[in-house]
């Protein structure tokens, strides 16, 4: 039974992937940053459902630290990972000249840096055992930019060629690395938007409608499978057709 880490696991997509990887019998560690009782709280329902071994862990992503002590309990507590899912972000909405040296500090440090630390960790035993998945959630506005979101969009651009260069330098050791970019999702992050944009967005994707959590997990759990032990260096954009 393979190990699973989401990071970021108590949000929207993250629950959804933690709960598609519990559903088909992965172990399942839900990191967080902030939400420990939530992700507590989400760890003893899966594994009550489930049947699968789970566990919940805080940590900052963006620091060095933290990550290493996250992995070290890991070890420790759970089990080593075998698949790590760098799902943790944060967005920003700001024109570039109101944006500050602070603010895009903070957006490359848990968007990217963190992604480069945990996947550090992650890699010994990947490469001891010659078996790995590193999924990475970017965006499509890392693929395509979006307007008032440059440091965003930079992040997730950076993460996607973050990927790219991993999965060639991971590849001779039978690990995948691949990213997985969606588009509007129905979650908390875009509850901002007005149900007058949320029409117009959806008349501009293809098959008219927001996506959902699991769409994306479906994505993530497909990338993590046998399956997929051909598919590397690869970004798979879930979003409808819309970029």
């Amino acid at each position: 039974m393979k190990n699973v880490l989401v990071t970021g696991a108590t949000g929207g997509i993250g629950s959804a992937i933690a709960l598609a990887f519990a559903k088909n019998g992965y172990n399942v560690a839900l990191h967080t940053n902030s939400k420990e009782y939530e992700a507590q709280k989400n760890a003893d329902s899966l594994s009550n459902e489930y049947g699968v071994k789970t566990f919940s862990v805080k940590a900052d992503v963006s620091n060095e630290n933290d990550v290493r002590e996250m992995f070290e309990t890991l070890e420790k507590d759970f089990g080593k990972i075998d698949i790590l899912v760098n799902n943790a972000g944060v967005s920003l909405v700001s024109m570039l000249c109101d944006t500050t040296t602070e603010d895009w500090d903070r957006v490359m440090d848990v968007n990217l840096k963190g992604a480069f630390l945990c996947s550090k960790c992650a890699i010994d035993n990947m490469v001891h055992n010659k078996w790995g998945r590193i999924i990475n959630v970017s965006s499509v506005w890392g693929n395509a930019g979006a307007s008032c979101e440059v440091a965003y969009s930079a992040s997730k651009a950076g993460l996607v060629g973050f990927t790219k260069a991993l999965a060639r330098e991971l590849a001779p050791s039978g690990i995948t690395v691949n990213a997985v970019s969606p588009g509007l999702i129905d979650t908390k992050m875009n509850a901002h938007l007005s149900g007058d944009d949320i029409k117009e967005l959806c008349d501009e994707i293809p098959v008219g409608r927001m996506g959902t959590p699991e769409e994306v997990a479906n994505a993530v759990l497909f990338l993590a499978s046998e399956g997929a032990s051909y598919v590397t260096a690869q970004n798979i954009t879930v979003d409808g057709g819309w970029q």
